[in-house]
């Protein structure tokens, strides 16, 4: 939604307001992020103007259009063509979106990393779930199993994997929770991991590992599932720390 420009520049918090330390660029972005901290821009607000903006910092323009730039490539601010720069919704799942990015491109020992907090968040996502997720949540989890017991083709086994941590991960009802363990669990990152485990037949074992997830899912039983999931992450993390001790 678009509201009315204010009036006035917008104060950043006292603490940041004296902008000193780091670059120009940066006291800028941290000048603005308090504003918004501090409930001065809120979601969906425009900004004032680039001008008015860098004369109450005391900055160059050119400074503050890097700064603005920087908080939209993170998803923080937008630029719509014609009307002005805007607050984003803040929603979890676009400022969050950077951990896709960070598990796509990552070397592998960092890839063991990245697995060791995906299955401490994803097990504690899981033990949520067990406790909140639906009927027909529950529903669509035998569907992607289904798909999974009866897939033969590798990128239609990860489409239907995906689909069922991603439904467990919604049931949570936590939308940050979500939003990282989503991000950990990014196409490449998994499809990267799953071309090596192919060859010791890891299909089949992941379909067992899924078929005790949803069992502690139906009986709700948030601590089997927490043990279930853990194991699952588990199993991929260790052959991958496997590869790097070879």
């Amino acid at each position: 939604m678009a509201t009315t420009p204010p009036e006035t520049v917008p104060e950043p918090d006292a603490d940041t307001a004296p902008l000193k330390g780091g670059s120009v660029t940066q006291r800028a972005i941290e000048a603005i992020k308090a504003m918004i901290t501090e409930g001065n821009l809120t979601p969906g607000q425009r900004l004032p103007t680039e001008r008015d903006l860098a004369v109450h910092l005391g900055i160059s323009r050119s400074s503050m259009r890097e700064a603005i730039r920087a908080l939209t490539v993170i998803g923080i601010l937008e630029s719509r063509h014609g009307s002005g720069v805007y607050v984003t919704n803040l929603e979890a799942g676009d400022l969050l979106d950077t951990f896709g990015v960070v598990a796509e491109i990552s070397p592998k020992p960092r890839l063991a990393e990245l697995l060791e907090v995906r299955r401490i968040l994803e097990s504690s996502a899981t033990a949520l779930a067990a406790a909140r997720i639906s009927a027909s949540q529950l529903a669509q989890l035998a569907v992607h199993l289904d798909t999974m017991r009866e897939a033969e083709d590798p990128e239609e086994f990860l489409a239907a994997d995906m689909a069922f941590h991603r439904t467990i991960t919604q049931a949570a009802g936590n939308e940050a929770l979500a939003a990282i363990v989503e991000g950990l669990s990014s196409r490449t990152f998994r499809a990267r991991v799953r071309r090596g485990r192919q060859e010791a037949d890891a299909f089949p074992r992941t379909r067992e590992e899924h078929t005790r997830i949803y069992r502690a899912l139906v009986n709700r039983d948030p601590e089997a599932a927490r043990a279930a999931a853990a194991a699952h992450v588990g199993a991929v993390e260790e052959w991958l720390r496997g590869q790097l001790e070879e």
